[in-house]
């Protein structure tokens, strides 16, 4: 065990979070943290790295255990120094060695006794084995993986926003390889190609890694255990987030099952009792019987308590055929180019789901289509449009002076102040909560209210930047639901894969200034481009082909040419014989790899269907990366090996 909770009961004023709870981090283990927004996973976070003290039970960590924690509040830290030294300070130990080298070579130009040639040359010693050579490769490669360009990685630190010191504070965790990485919410400000360069690198990641994150593929394809914290409880699956969802489902209808059985018996009991209590020669049995239920321990009722937003859309005018569109329009930042005389547009009924990596304009893409955006060319908007934009930015223009309910008000709907509080009781506002300041509300809470205020509004054409952040599952689950419902038309950006999957019937990408559209859903999109992709690599390959063959006709050419005199025609020959000879002994020697690679593959094949070697993590993993490694060898050989063959049966004949 790294790190763990021993009956651990942990209290936030009068709310318990978690009651007698037992959880243990163990090595190679990848977890995902899940429960409903509000129930405590972030602070669970806090009490495992000793930020909170849990009012009874344990945490316990290993002596040489290391930490590492990904949370929104690291987001005060501010530095002059450029990204790349920022996540270069990963590497204490390495930088003390250099700081070390540094003094003893300025020591050496006024003393070059042996003893500090000596310590000099250990100090080297000690650099290359703490991989000192290597630093700033590594950390390169994880920035750009993360979504820097080289640009980026030399500029200030203080310069980027918050999204993007995210990134570069996670790149320092991940390059400080802890025994344990706690990601809360990692995904929140990563686009979709950093989002799955981080799922390959955490797969291989040794340490072990446990997520918060309301994102579902994401999950499933990183995790091999879900803990998740509902009604003060921690409940352990065995599995990523598609077998938690069936497990759950057959936990509680097992335990539904059980507790309608119990129901059952006590009802019979009951009667029992009630029909014989008063008769002398049964009131003993039946006395016993009162004892006997008296200490049953009762099944509880399996009705999953969650708290469900009653999203529905509502619009009050139709508008015409075409939404919005944009005429031949150009947008620079700077030298920075967003769109290049780009045209398209937007029809009524079309659910656009806006993708891409960040820095490419997705957010810009919106303000242009909302009009709020300069632009170069012509932004056209339809008949009868009826628009509302939701952004970030909008969270931070609620007033934090005003109420829930104040705010609400504001937002043009004509509702009454009783129509308001039942809409912000769908999003799980009851009561008392619509007279709470904005002030005191969560992320979570500020992103509910302005969707409420997006809603409300009765828009038929919807701009949605990232709306599902701050959303945990079922709630962006609710949300895509409500959405696929919509009778009016929307615009969006979202790195998350289920909701955009769920959400939308259009794909647009930005590409080289304009906008590309795809009439299709997510996985239809991304289908295409793996198949787009594998057309470009049997294109490239095609033509190298053919260049070959083109190559060798060349030669054959030449050959008939130099027939006019003999010298030239026994040169030829001699040439020609020598390129086939060579040719020959390639071929019998890539023959001879080919067979010992077959061999290779067969015996680590046999050790991969051996049990034993699944039990060691360490000993699976490199037989499965010898295995990759075999069978991509393998594969260029044969290519090599059809290549090599095709050139002697032409010049053979």
């Amino acid at each position: 065990m790294l790190i763990g909770l021993q009956n651990v009961t942990f209290e936030f004023g009068a709310r318990v979070i978690v009651e007698d709870a037992t959880w243990h981090i163990n090595p190679g283990e990848r977890i995902g943290l899940i429960g409903y927004n509000g129930t405590g996973k972030s602070t669970l976070f806090k009490v495992l790295v000793g930020e909170y003290t849990p009012s009874k039970g344990s945490v316990e960590k290993g002596r040489e255990t290391t930490i590492g924690y990904l949370h929104q509040d690291l987001l005060s830290f501010d530095t002059n120094d450029s990204i790349l030294e920022v996540a270069l300070s990963a590497f204490e130990k390495v930088k003390s060695i250099e700081k070390e080298i540094e003094e003893i070579t300025a020591q050496l130009e006024t003393d070059s006794s042996d003893e500090l040639l000596l310590l000099y040359s250990e100090k080297l010693h000690d650099l290359e084995i703490a991989g000192g050579y290597e630093i700033e490769y590594k950390t390169e490669e994880v920035l750009h993986g993360l979504g820097f360009s080289d640009k980026d990685i030399k500029r200030p630190y203080k310069e980027f926003s918050g999204g993007w010191r995210m990134r570069v504070l996670l790149a320092k965790m991940i390059l400080q390889q802890p025994d344990v990485l706690l990601l809360d919410e990692p995904t929140n400000h990563l686009d979709l190609p950093s989002i799955e360069w981080l799922e390959r690198y955490l797969l291989f990641y040794k340490g072990s890694v446990v997520i918060v994150s309301h994102d579902k593929f994401f999950l499933n394809r990183m995790v091999n255990k879900i803990v998740e914290l509902y009604q003060q409880e921690l409940h352990i699956y065995s599995g990523n987030y598609e077998f938690y969802e069936q497990e759950k489902a057959v936990r509680v209808e097992l335990q539904q099952k059980a507790y309608e059985n119990q129901q059952d018996y006590i009802r019979q009991q009951e009667k029992f009792v009630e029909r014989f209590k008063a008769k002398a020669s049964k009131a003993a049995a039946a006395q016993s019987i009162v004892k006997r239920l008296d200490k049953i321990e009762r099944i509880e009722q399996t009705e999953i308590e969650r708290p469900n937003i009653k999203i529905n859309f509502r619009i009050d005018k139709q508008p015409g055929k075409i939404i919005s569109e944009l005429k031949n329009v150009s947008k620079n930042f700077g030298e920075i180019e967003i769109l290049n005389n780009a045209s398209i547009e937007i029809n009524r009924g079309d659910k656009i789901a806006l993708v891409g990596a960040n820095g490419k304009g997705k957010s810009t893409v919106l303000r242009i289509v909302s009009g709020t955006e300069n632009v170069t060319g012509e932004r056209v908007a339809g008949h009868n449009v009826d628009e509302s934009f939701y952004a970030q930015h909008q969270l931070e223009a609620l007033n934090v002076n005003n109420t829930i309910l104040e705010e609400m008000q504001l937002c043009g709907s004509n509702k009454t102040d009783l129509e308001l509080r039942s809409l912000l009781g769908c999003f799980l506002f009851s009561g008392d909560d619509a007279d709470k300041k904005i002030r005191v509300l969560s992320g979570g809470e500020k992103a509910r209210v302005a969707l409420a205020k997006v809603i409300a509004g009765k828009s038929n054409f919807l701009l949605l930047d990232e709306p599902t952040n701050h959303l945990d599952m079922h709630s962006v689950e609710l949300l895509a639901e409500a959405l696929s419902k919509y009778e009016g038309s929307y615009l969006l950006v979202s790195h998350d894969r289920y909701f955009i999957s769920m959400a939308a019937n259009k794909i647009w990408e930005i590409e080289d200034g304009i906008i590309k559209e795809f009439k299709g859903t997510y996985a239809e999109w991304t289908q295409w481009k793996e198949r787009e992709a594998n057309n470009l690599k049997l294109q490239g390959a095609k033509a190298k082909v053919d260049n070959e063959k083109q190559q060798t006709t060349n030669v054959k050419i030449d050959k008939q040419e130099t027939r006019n005199t003999n010298t030239e025609k026994q040169e030829t020959r001699n040439e020609f014989s020598k390129e086939l000879q060579k040719l020959k002994r390639t071929f019998e020697k890539l023959e001879g790899d080919i067979a010992n690679l077959n061999t290779k593959k067969a015996t680590i094949e046999d050790d991969l269907g051996n049990p034993d070697n699944y039990a060691d993590r360490t000993k699976f993993v490199a037989l499965e990366t010898s295995y990759n490694t075999v069978k991509a060898a393998l594969a260029t050989a044969n290519k090599q090996y059809e290549e090599l063959f095709e050139k002697i049966m032409e010049l053979e004949g």
